[in-house]
């Protein structure tokens, strides 16, 4: 006789819990359907179900996201880069005490070269007819990231490769949790045609009916939640799969739940209390503005330089997504104003380099740019805002020389630059992903940065 096999996955929520008692409903009752038919259910999250933008998350160190886990009855999950690098060791690290899922994260090590407690590589999972599957869990090799929080990523094709051949003979189905990305997914099905599943995350990637690659059905559900997959395995008596199927569903079409909207706020609620801390007491409102000059952009750039010990500084003013009144200012004020879990970076650039980047971030396109992703949570780019750097333009506007703390740039010279991360990654500046003289400093958000400057001032 053949055995139904049913894996239900989902991934990217990023802490957007607007469909969430959806999804826990619809989880719940096919866990039922499955056990009255007697076939195997499996539940299983791919990472980034935390993320700090949200107060709940914040205020709750990210211990909130794993209740609703554990409430779902999740089973198996992976560590997205929102669990593993914009937390503080300490949160990681503590972050799955009470789990009631196992948590699978093959290249994750502490930095003495164990792994943490609460990551297994792999998890063998028998059914009750004694079909094995093995599940593994990778995620995103950001090693410069995680050795500055005091871990250690290994890289995932040479530890995927290293556990599949400890794997051998032991399972009769492999199943991959890949926090990696659409590309790298479609490279392991190619190189690994022995894993006949990999539920993928990261790039937020879509496949309605999945995608078959090699030997490997490949599956995507998106972000937000918008979506849960499921996948159905046939196995035949000697643990073969026969058939294998993936499809997704749409949470927009699952039945609302009454009071849904109100449990949304109640989260709100929740971490924005956690978050009353007052960290400053303005004598005056410091407001912002997008398109013009403003007093709190001008001070997060200062805050910014200061901290990092720097020679010049800047960041976009579209990162501030409000002002703040006078008066006592909280935490939970300036997580609303600047929600981004964006950390600094300095970059060691000589001074040719220092102004072709200088003058890169003038592109008068993009102000009004819209950003999604690099850990942005707001809108659009605004205007750039500068500290220690000064332009000298000639009559008709051109920039004739630029300075840096008052004194020509000198191409010669060796500078240090701090911005936002989000800048590092590519998009923007190619020549600082590309750079190996980078320091990122962790795990200081935007705003813990604007909270030391506030209560130093």
């Amino acid at each position: 006789m053949s055995e139904a096999i049913h894996i239900y996955h989902t991934n990217d929520l990023h802490s957007h819990f607007e469909k969430w008692p959806r999804i826990e409903a619809f989880l719940r009752s096919r866990q039922q359907l499955h056990a009255e038919t007697g076939e195997e259910c499996l539940i299983l999250d791919i990472g980034d179900h935390v993320d700090r933008w949200h107060p709940y998350t914040e205020g709750t160190h990210g211990k909130g996201n794993i209740e609703l886990l554990n409430e779902a009855g999740y089973q198996y999950v992976t560590i997205g880069n929102n669990e593993g690098i914009t937390m503080t060791y300490d949160d990681l690290d503590s972050l799955y005490e009470k789990a009631d899922f196992k948590v699978l994260a093959a290249n994750i090590y502490q930095q003495n070269g164990e792994r943490p407690k609460w990551a297994l590589p792999y998890e063998i999972h028998t059914t009750t007819s004694g079909t094995r599957i093995a599940m593994l869990g990778l995620t995103a090799n950001f090693q410069k990231l995680y050795s500055a929080l005091g871990w250690k990523v290994s890289e995932p094709f040479i530890e995927l490769e290293q556990q599949l051949n400890a794997l051998k003979s032991k399972a009769d189905i492999i199943v991959l949790l890949s926090h990696l990305g659409i590309h790298d997914d479609e490279r392991i099905a190619a190189d690994f045609p022995m894993v006949d599943v990999i539920l993928g995350a990261h790039t937020h990637h879509i496949l309605h009916h999945g995608k078959v690659v090699n030997q490997s059905l490949l599956c995507g559900a998106g972000k937000y939640g918008f979506y849960v997959g499921q996948v159905e395995l046939t196995v035949n008596e000697i643990g073969e799969v026969i058939d294998k199927n993936a499809w997704l569903y749409d949470t927009n079409e699952f039945n609302e739940i009454e009071g849904e909207s109100k449990w949304e706020q109640s989260l709100h609620d929740v971490g924005s209390r956690a978050l009353q801390e007052v960290v400053a007491t303005l004598p005056e409102a410091l407001e912002t503005q997008w398109f013009t000059p403003s007093i709190l952009p001008d001070i997060l750039c200062k805050a910014l330089r200061e901290w990092s010990s720097a020679d010049c500084a800047f960041l976009n003013a579209g990162l501030l997504l409000e002002g703040l009144p006078k008066g006592k200012v909280t935490k939970a004020d300036l997580h609303r104003i600047l929600p981004h879990p964006i950390n600094p970076c300095v970059v060691s650039l000589s001074g040719s380099q220092l102004k072709e980047i200088i003058m890169q971030s003038l592109n008068p396109e993009w102000p009004h740019m819209p950003v999604k992703g690099f850990g942005f949570r707001g809108k659009i780019m605004g205007n750039m805002v500068y500290d220690k750097i000064d332009f000298i333009k000639t009559n008709n506007g051109l920039v004739k020389y630029i300075l840096i703390d008052g004194e020509k740039l000198n191409p010669e010279k060796q500078y240090k630059l701090v911005l936002p991360d989000m800048f590092t990654f590519g998009y923007f500046f190619p020549h600082l992903q590309r750079s190996q003289h980078k320091e990122y400093l962790m795990p200081e958000f935007l705003r813990d940065i604007l909270a030391w400057k506030l209560k130093t001032d």
